[in-house]
Order: C-alpha cells, then sequence, then structure tokens
C-alpha cells in the first residue's frame, strides 16, 4: 500500500467518521445507526484479512461476531459486574483462543471445502446458542448489559459511546493497515495468487494462514463486543448463516482488495437496508440482485467503481510491460550476496534411487542423479520421460516412494518444500509459477525476505527493510528487469515471465538451483541470453536443469543425465549422450522395428479434406506457431513430428478450437472453421484424442462413447455407430458397461479413440496414442489406425518415430512453431540420415 491514494485512506476515513453521524441524522437515521455502520465497518475489516488478504472465503465469520458479543455479555453481569473493559478483553481472549483451535482443524482444508467447513461452524454455533437456554437466553436472548461511566466519561450517552467506537474503528484501521505492509501481510497477499510458489519460497503457509485466522476472527468478535454494548443485548442471530453472509457481500461490495473498502461496503449496506425497508418489506431481494450486478459488472465493488471515474479524470500512468523496456547488460557473474559459502569437492546434489508410482503408473522408477558443485547438470529426455517428476521429487512436491535424496549429506528426501528452500533448494517451473497480480519487484522480494528472520514480523513495513530493497534492486538489475519493477508480473511477456521464475528462484538464495525448461518457448535472441545467464550461474551455483532444446544443451552442459519411460538411459558427459546410439534411438528412432518395417499401402486421395494457411497461435503473449501451412487429403494419415515443444499439441488444438488461432485460416473441405468454437468445429467432423486420454471417470465404456455421439450425428463424415466403432475395436465390447478408469491403459486408450470416432467424423486426431502402453497393445492399436485409413483422415502425433513413420502417408515438422519440412515419410522412414538432418536438428 504504497501509492498516494491509499496513503490517504486513514485521514479520510477519520474525517468521514466525524461527518458520518451528522450525514445520517441529515436522512432521518439515527446515532444508533451511525454506530452499527462502524461497527459492521469493523467486521467487514476483519473478514477482509482472510477474504481480500489471504484469499480464504468464509461463510461463517459471523461465529466470531456471535461469541464476541455472547462472551462479553457473560463475563459482564457474570465475571465483571458494572466494567466494560475486563469484559471486552475477556471476549477477545475467548475469541482468539477458539479460532486458534478450529484453524488447526479448518485449515486442514482449502477452497470449497475450508468455506464449508466455516458454513458448518456458523449453522453450529448458532444451534448451540438457539438451544442453550440456561447460558444464552435461547430465543430470548442475553439482556442486561450496561455501559458505565469511565474516567468521568457517561458511556450510556449516545453521542459518548459513539466517539468511542468511531476511536476504536480508526485505531482497528490503522492497525489493519499496517498489518497489511508489513513482512507477515505481504506474505499474505502473495498465499491469495500462489499458495504453491510462496511455500517453494520457503514460507511455512499453514502457519501465516492460521495467524490471519486468528487475527480476522478476534477482529470480527471485538466487533461482536461493540455491538453488545451498543445495544445492551446479545443473541443468537449473528450466528447464523445468513448474517455471515451479510458481511461478505458488504465485503464485496466495497471492494475486496482494499482496505477501506469493506468499511464502505459497511455503510452502503446499512443505508441500502434502512432507506429501502421504509418503502418494503423485501428490501433483502433487491439486495441481492444488487450484490449479482456487482460480481458481474464490478467484481472490484465501489471502490473500483470509484477508481474507474477517477481515470476517466486522470489516467493513470502505463507501466511498460515489453521487454523492450527493460535495461539489460551483458551477463555478469551473480551479485556477491547470493554466492554460496564455500566450495564443496564433488556430489552436493544426490538423488539415488528414487521411485514415484502414480496409480499403476511407475513415472519415476529408480532414478540416481549426482549434481556437482558449480556445474550445469542437463536432465533431458521425451515427453512423459519422468524428468519434471524427478524434479518435483527432489524439491519435496511430491514424497518419493523409495530413495534417498541427500544435499551436501544432509537428507531432505520427503521433507515439505518450504524447509527443502531453507535447506538450500530453489527451482523455478515448467509452467512459469509466479504472483501474476504482484509488481515484477514484490515477486522478488518476497523471495529475498523469505530467508530474513523478519519474515513474520506483523508491524514493520516490509518496503521500508533497506537491505531487502537493496538486494532486490541489484537482482533486477542483474537479471535485466530494471525499468520493469512497477509492472504486474502477469502483463510481462513470456519470455519476461520465464526470466522472472528463473529470478525468484534465485533470490531464496539457493545451494543448488534446480530450473525446468527456462528456454521454453523463448525467440532466438533470449534463448542465447537467458542460455549464457545460466552458464554464468553455473559456475558459482550448481544448475541441475530439464531443457528440450537439444542443441542448446550439448553447447552449455557439463554433464547430462537422459532419462526414457521413467528410468535413467544414459548418464555422463555431453558426449556420451550426443553420440549414444540409445539416446538417438528415443528422439529419432531406431529405424528397426519389426512392425514398422512391413510395407503399408496408402488410400490417400487427391481431395483435400482439412488445411491450414499461414496459421498463427498464441498462448496469452507466447508466440506458438507461426505461419503454419499444410494439408489433409482424404484417407491420409499424416505424422506431425518435431521435437518436444515445437508446437505439435498446440497444432492439434487450435484444428478443435480449444486455442483458438489469431490469424490465418483453418478449413474443413468447403467450409471454414475460422471464430468456430470447439464444439461447433467437433460437430463439423472432427474427432479428437488428447494427450492423456481425458475419459469421464465413473461413467462406463458405453456411456462415453454416447457422450461422444450425442451431439455428433450431423452428417458430417462418414457414421460411426455402436457396431461400427467395436468392429474396430472388439475388446471393448466385454468392458462395455464398466466404468473406463477402471480399465486397463491399453483398453482405456481403445476408448478414448472409439468416443473421438462416434458420430459423424471425417479427420481424426490423435495426440501421442501409443504414450505409456505395453508392446502388444501398441501393436494392436497401430494395426487398427492402419486400418482405419481406408475410413477416415488422420494426423497423428506421437514420440515414437518408427511407428508414425511407418504408419503415415506424409510427414510435417514442426521447428519453434514452424513447418520446416513437408513430405513422403517414406523418405524419412528409410533414410536415417535424412532423418536426422530433419528430426535430430
Amino acid at each position: 500500500m504504497t501509492d498516494r491514494s491509499e496513503r490517504l485512506t486513514l485521514p479520510l476515513l477519520a474525517v468521514a467518521l466525524a461527518a458520518l453521524p451528522f450525514c445520517l441524522q441529515a436522512l432521518g437515521l439515527t446515532l444508533t445507526s451511525a454506530t452499527d455502520v462502524v461497527v459492521f465497518a469493523v467486521a467487514c475489516l476483519g473478514l477482509n484479512i482472510l477474504v481480500g488478504q489471504t484469499g480464504l472465503v468464509s461463510f461463517g465469520h459471523g461465529a466470531f461476531f456471535g461469541l464476541g458479543a455472547y462472551a462479553a455479555a457473560i463475563a459482564q453481569r457474570q465475571i465483571f459486574p458494572g466494567t466494560l473493559l475486563p469484559p471486552a478483553l475477556f471476549a477477545l481472549a475467548v475469541v482468539s483462543v477458539a479460532a486458534l483451535v478450529l484453524g488447526l482443524l479448518i485449515l486442514r482444508r482449502r477452497g470449497v471445502y475450508f468455506s464449508l467447513l466455516t458454513l458448518a461452524l456458523s449453522a453450529l454455533s448458532f444451534t448451540v446458542a438457539y438451544r442453550w437456554t440456561a447460558l444464552t437466553g435461547g430465543e430470548s436472548g442475553y439482556g442486561g448489559v450496561e455501559r458505565p461511566t469511565i474516567l468521568g466519561l457517561d458511556l450510556d450517552a449516545a453521542w459518548t459511546w459513539y466517539g468511542i467506537v468511531a476511536l476504536v474503528g480508526v485505531a482497528v484501521a490503522y492497525t489493519l493497515a499496517r498489518f497489511r505492509r508489513s513482512a507477515l501481510g505481504t506474505v499474505l497477499e502473495a498465499i491469495r495468487e500462489n499458495e504453491q510458489r510462496a511455500r517453494f519460497l520457503g514460507y511455512p503457509t499453514n502457519r501465516y494462514k492460521l495467524v490471519a485466522f486468528t487475527v480476522s476472527a478476534t477482529v470480527t468478535g471485538l466487533a461482536g463486543v461493540l455491538s453488545v454494548f451498543t445495544h445492551r443485548f446479545a443473541s443468537a442471530e449473528p450466528l447464523g448463516s445468513a448474517f455471515s453472509g451479510e458481511l461478505l457481500a458488504m465485503v464485496v461490495i466495497g471492494g475486496m482488495r482494499s482496505l477501506a473498502g469493506p468499511a464502505i461496503g459497511a455503510l452502503f449496506f446499512i443505508l441500502f437496508r434502512e432507506m429501502l425497508s421504509i418503502w418494503t418489506a423485501n428490501w433483502l431481494f433487491w439486495f441481492g440482485l444488487l450484490f449479482v450486478g456487482f460480481i458481474l459488472f464490478s467484481p472490484d465493488g465501489l471502490v473500483g467503481i470509484g477508481r474507474r471515474l477517477y481515470r476517466m479524470v486522470r489516467p493513470a500512468a502505463t507501466e511498460d510491460a515489453a521487454m523492450a523496456g527493460r535495461r539489460a547488460g551483458v551477463p555478469e557473474n551473480l551479485p556477491p550476496f547470493l554466492r554460496p559459502d564455500g566450495v564443496i569437492d564433488g556430489v552436493i546434489l544426490a538423488a539415488r534411487g528414487i521411485a514415484k508410482r502414480f496409480g499403476g503408473l511407475k513415472a519415476v522408477d529408480g532414478v540416481t542423479i549426482a549434481v556437482r558443485d558449480r556445474t550445469l547438470h542437463a536432465l533431458i529426455g521425451p515427453n512423459g520421460a519422468g524428468k519434471t517428476t524427478a524434479f518435483n521429487l527432489i524439491s519435496g512436491m511430491f514424497r518419493p516412494d523409495a530413495g534417498t535424496v541427500t544435499l551436501a549429506e544432509t537428507s531432505i528426501a520427503g521433507l515439505a518444500p518450504e524447509r527443502i528452500c531453507a535447506a538450500g533448494i530453489g527451482r523455478s517451473f515448467q509452467i512459469t509459477n509466479l504472483f501474476p497480480a504482484l509488481t515484477v519487484e514484490d515477486n522478488v522480494r518476497l523471495a529475498v525476505q523469505g530467508r530474513r528472520p523478519g519474515r513474520f514480523h506483523p508491524w514493520r513495513d516490509a518496503r521500508a527493510d533497506q537491505a531487502t530493497a537493496a538486494e532486490t534492486a541489484e537482482i533486477l538489475r542483474w537479471l535485466g528487469l530494471a525499468g520493469l519493477e512497477r509492472a504486474e508480473a502477469g502483463s510481462l511477456s513470456y519470455g519476461g515471465q520465464r526470466l522472472l521464475d528463473m529470478g525468484v528462484a534465485l533470490a531464496t538464495k539457493p545451494r543448488v538451483l534446480l530450473l525446468d525448461e527456462p528456454l521454453a518457448g523463448l525467440a532466438a535472441a533470449e534463448r542465447t541470453r537467458i542460455g549464457d545467464i545460466i552458464k554464468r550461474v553455473s559456475t558459482e551455483v550448481p544448475v541441475l536443469m530439464v531443457e528440450h532444446d537439444i542443441d542448446r544443451v550439448f553447447q552449455i552442459a557439463d554433464a547430462v543425465t537422459v532419462m526414457n519411460e521413467g528410468t535413467v538411459l544414459v548418464d555422463g558427459t555431453v558426449e556420451d549422450a550426443r553420440t549414444s546410439p540409445r539416446v538417438q534411438e528415443v528422439y529419432i528412432g531406431s529405424g528397426t522395428a519389426a512392425m514398422a518395417a512391413r510395407p503399408r499401402p496408402s488410400a490417400a486421395e487427391p481431395q483435400v479434406v482439412l488445411s491450414l494457411e499461414g496459421v498463427d497461435t498464441f498462448y496469452g503473449k507466447s508466440h506458438i506457431l507461426t505461419g503454419v501451412t499444410f494439408a489433409v487429403h482424404a484417407h491420409e494419415i499424416v505424422a506431425l513430428l518435431g521435437r518436444n515443444g515445437a508446437g505439435k499439441s498446440t497444432c492439434l488444438k487450435t484444428i478443435t478450437g480449444l486455442a483458438p488461432h489469431a490469424a490465418g485460416h483453418l478449413r474443413l473441405g468447403t467450409d471454414s472453421l475460422d471464430g468456430r468454437s470447439a464444439a461447433a468445429i467437433a460437430r463439423a467432423g472432427i474427432g479428437y484424442v488428447p494427450q492423456g486420454r481425458g475419459l469421464f471417470a465413473g461413467m462406463s465404456v458405453a456411456e462415453n462413447l454416447e457422450l461422444g455421439r450425442l451431439k455428433r450425428r450431423t452428417g458430417n463424415g462418414v457414421h460411426w455407430d455402436e457396431e461400427r466403432v467395436l468392429s474396430y475395436f472388439p475388446r471393448l465390447r466385454e468392458r462395455w458397461h464398466t466404468p473406463a478408469d477402471y480399465l486397463s491403459g491399453g483398453e482405456q486408450q481403445m476408448v478414448a479413440v472409439a468416443r473421438a470416432l462416434s458420430g459423424d467424423v471425417r479427420v481424426l486426431l490423435l495426440d501421442e496414442p501409443f504414450e505409456g502402453l505395453a508392446p502388444a497393445v501398441v501393436e494392436s492399436l497401430f494395426e487398427t489406425f492402419d486400418a482405419l485409413r481406408r475410413e477416415v483422415s488422420i494426423v497423428i502425433v506421437d514420440h515414437n518415430l518408427d511407428l508414425a513413420l511407418a504408419l503415415s502417408d506424409r510427414t510435417v515438422a514442426l521447428e519453434r512453431g514452424r513447418v520446416m519440412h513437408d513430405g513422403p515419410s517414406q523418405a524419412l522412414r528409410d533414410d536415417l540420415g535424412l532423418r536426422r538432418q530433419v528430426l535430430w536438428l
């Protein structure tokens, strides 16, 4: 909270509280209504610590409001008669302890389950208060609360009491403003944006959420205390879910992400209720409609509307998030404060015999990786080899089923990510993993702050820490991101986000740095620059890197481990990997498979069924496909090949409409597919088998196929009824009523293909159909696809090049989103030299 508008919030709030009673009385409302506005504002400020700051939606915070009210009322009458401050402090202690205990239970669950548990808490507490008449008075409530005279102040006077409540409101707002700016408060915002990334920066997020839950409940309980002394009466009504829903609605309508928003929402709610209830008893119905309107048209609430109106008068300065806006120089050595102390002679990170199984799939099976200090160790292999899973086992995302992981001889296997980060492992992610709504500077600052002793401080301004600010600025300068400090991380270009992701990992001051595909999706110039940065880093901090750019890996790596199907294929030098026939076989195929050697007569005809002309596709700001042009003819099988990250799967998703193209044209026969939805394209005759199959779990084989056929009886292509499908997949007849997720991997793949064919189909798209299947099942599917060429046209993507080339009539090879080769598959199948030239690149 550093901009001018937020610095003015507290003074403006104080002025507003001074004017509030006079304004409401001018509208015909009472001083009690003004006091209620402040009370509700305090309750909403407390709730907003969870909803707006931490991203946890509570449907039961009214329970703490009611608990505070009952505790204060009972304490005054039974323990501290004739006093106000002792009962209030007693009530806050009761609420804090209750919130701490309940938080330990409720925070075990996330998302909707957390919300439902808070809803259950509200319902349970309401029932207890309503039925326990001996303690709470039940439906009659608990009265007899007094406002005594303190220090000569008659608190029974309405104006005096309003002044006390207003002062408490200002104090709460000031305290929470400091809390928001503190190290602890900024981490809560990070948890809201990306809890997983916060854990990998060394933050024990469950502790932070427990603190947030307890503070939030205590502040809301304070509002209950103020309410019971305002009305001199406690009832079960605030404990109900309806009251909790009203508090949540006030927060949303006011504006969750701002300090003042919840207070504004409370004022709006009181005014709306008091004014409209004069005209109709159904005021809550109209409030509900208004609430829906805010959700749909102004998620930032009234504060968001105010900001938009203000920007119409004074437009905000635009932050340039393009990489061209940065100030980058020649790659340098790491800043001194990031360099490790001392050098280890030999292996610093060792994973020995690690294994991980997901259901029936062995993702990693007995893998051993040894990284030496001050070296760049590359981990390569085809899709599905288990590289990222190995990363996840080392960094703590998953616990290994077997094996050991040691960092400088200290075991870290099975530890939580935050503990592994604290031990000295920093990592980036295959898909950029940042805090997108926070600034570039805040992303790096949070990583730097995570290794400082004051990261739990609830009061000191996190951005005022000079040492943290200096290190953050130096890291941004070293990365070449100087000039983009105020830009939101999510607004950076794809290359900028990847660079920032690596910088965030480095800012944790790791002893070993893990980089998962740091060069993926980058332009050639950026690949060269970031590759040079990584090489420079590895001379001081050892790097374990997963990367699909084989050329770059062979240029910069000191050691290479090649994985395939969850096991280590080759472990040695770059030359060992480059010259290994086994590695070449993984990437370009052996050319000797018996099944692939049999001649396959083509059924292709001259008529073009599917064509792509100059197609460009983006993921966010990342340009994935560039000018892709090729055609598929009737009854032709086209192999779409290329190295990992070349754009093959994106091309299939573009054809299906799942990744709409930004430029160029798609045609199915004479019909244009441009601008059509994925559902419309499927009905036009495109059948798609995604990588991973994507079956409807819990549904039988018959139900999966029926859902595939239901909306695709359109006459567009060959009609595939039940009997026609089963003639190609007779094994499915025996599994007809079996849930699809109970089948073997091969049978599941058959169901996925059968479902894609069900209905009326002209072109069948297959994404990695042979992945993870036993040889016998692969041969069965291969023969089925060979027979299907007489029925439909097929586009196949598969990393088993021998099979793809043997099956297909023509090959289209992609490299970095461009078509680099388009020609007969037979030439690549028979000439290994040409295959290496086209596909090994």
